[in-house]
This record gives C-alpha cells, structure tokens and sequence, in this order.
C-alpha cells in the first residue's frame, strides 16, 4: 500500500505509527473536513489516518475543503490513506474492512462527524496505555445542550479507582445499561467542569458503551473477533459498535475517559434504518 507525503506523488519511508486513526465515510464532505482539521491539531503521539468512504458518486474526500486538510496532515508529516469501499454492505462491514487495514498496535475508530480538541488523541493513547484494557472511549458531546444541565442523568458516573479497568458484562437488560444516559446531551462537558480537573489530568469511567470516538488495543479487538460478526447482520443495521464493545469490555475491559474532548457536530444520521440491533442479534445468537 502506498503512503504520500505532503509532497503530492512523493512516498514516504515506511514509519509504523502508534495509532491508526480508522474514518468509515459516507456523504457528510463538510463534516468529514472539520474531522480532519481536528486531527490535524493532534500532536505528542504518531498516527496514521485512513479515510474510508462508501458514498456511491463522487467520494466526500474529493472535496475542496477535505482535499485542503488532507494536504495538512500530510505535510505535516502524517500518512493519510483514502479508500473507497463498494458497495455498501452494512456498518459492521465496512468496520471490518477498516479494521483489515490496520496494523497499528492501537486503532482509533473516529467518525466522520466528530472534532476533537488539541491533546485528545495523545490523552486517549495515554490512558489506554496506563489502564492496560481493552479500550477507552471519548464520548461525543453535543455543545448546543451547554445550557441543559441533566444532574440526573448523571447519577451512573462511577470511575475507575487506582486506574485499573476490569472486565465486565454488559448487557441490555442489566442494571449497569443504564451507564447510556452519561453521554446524552453535553453530561459529560459538565461532569468535566463540576470536577474542575488540572489542565492535562484526565480519569476513566465506567461505561455501557461509548459511540463515535473509541481507541481499541487493535490485538484485544482482534482476540475478540473484531467486526467478524457482519455476515451474520443484514446490510441495514446499526448498534455494531456496541456488539463489539461489549465482547472486548468482558474479556479486556473498557472505559470512558474524562474530559472528553470529543465534540458532535450534530449533523442529522445518516443511519436512517434502525430496525435491526447488532449488539442484540450478536449477543443473543451467542450468548445465553
């Protein structure tokens, strides 16, 4: 596979990064832009980008503005891969596909609608390497509900003491699901302020399942399956992530960090066909 340089044409010595920061892509060129522009002011930490996109005309990286930002990352020194993957065949799908691309020992699977503030990705790496888990998540928070403060819908918030993360299992219909309600809104944005953390200081929560920003130690994704499980869905499902999610936190262990630093840029779904879970279709084939 080839990787370029900020240079056009020009390729780049083959530099293993820590992190391979995995984009599933479809429609959303704005939003796919800011991504990258949130990216692109990472710093302390190597990684990889690879950008795959599924939109079936002109692919959302073809766009000025994400052209403009792909040119940052890579003269700015970071491998940036643009995939296109057709036809669509489902979420968890084209997961796996991602996640064959990868060879990273840590794979952050970021979507395509998320900006993430300057230190967050070398915080996330930082926190995965401490806990030894198998994953940490940065939970996206939707900035316009600044002002809708939710104290109970907080009340699940319960960190991880000493730093360690043990297994868990999570499932639909235990008392520990309701950990979802800690990422509605902007809960998390005011968790972070009500604590008033030292500027650079960050701890780990106890999740359900977190959507949008999640950093997977790629060889505990991979002891668990990955996204394997996509032959067993229909093409229209959502929830995948939370199938995987739940296999790595009962072997491994997951968490949610704080502060987040993930922010939603709250464009309408582009899920539109819910109708079949994954996580309960997984999960009730397997388990019993």
């Amino acid at each position: 596979m080839t990787r370029w340089s900020g240079t056009w044409g020009l390729p780049m010595p083959d530099v293993e990064p820590e992190i391979d920061v995995l984009i599933p892509s479809f429609l959303r060129s704005a939003e796919l832009a800011v991504t990258l522009a949130g990216l692109a002011a990472q710093d302390g930490v190597d990684f990889r980008v690879i950008v795959s996109d599924q939109t079936e005309d002109e692919p959302a990286y073809a766009q000025p503005a994400v052209q403009a930002m792909v040119r940052v990352l890579r003269a700015q020194g970071t491998q940036v891969l643009l995939e296109r993957h057709l036809p669509r065949r489902g979420l968890a799908e084209h997961r796996s596909f991602l996640l064959g691309l990868s060879a990273a020992p840590f794979v952050l699977f970021l979507d395509n609608d998320v900006w993430l503030e300057p230190g967050t990705l070398g915080r996330l790496c930082s926190a995965l390497r401490s806990a030894g888990c198998g994953f940490i998540g940065s939970a996206v928070q939707g900035l316009s509900y600044l002002d809708d403060v939710r104290p109970s819908e907080r009340v699940q918030l319960e960190f991880w003491e000493g730093g360690e993360v043990l297994p868990e299992r999570i499932r639909a219909d235990a008392e520990d699901f309701a950990r979802w309600k800690l990422h509605n809104a902007a809960n998390l944005a005011h968790a972070a302020r009500d604590l008033q953390l030292d500027p650079g200081s960050w701890l780990l929560y106890k999740v359900a399942w977190v959507g949008g920003c999640v950093l997977f130690d790629r060889e505990a994704l991979v002891n668990c399956g990955g996204f394997g499980f996509w032959e067993d869905l229909p093409e229209a499902h959502a929830g995948e992530d939370v199938a995987a999610q739940w296999r790595v936190m009962e072997r491994y262990g997951g968490a949610g960090i704080l502060p987040s630093g993930a922010v939603h840029l709250e464009s309408p779904t582009t899920v539109t066909d819910r109708d079949t879970d994954a996580a309960s279709v997984v999960h009730g084939q397997t388990e019993q």
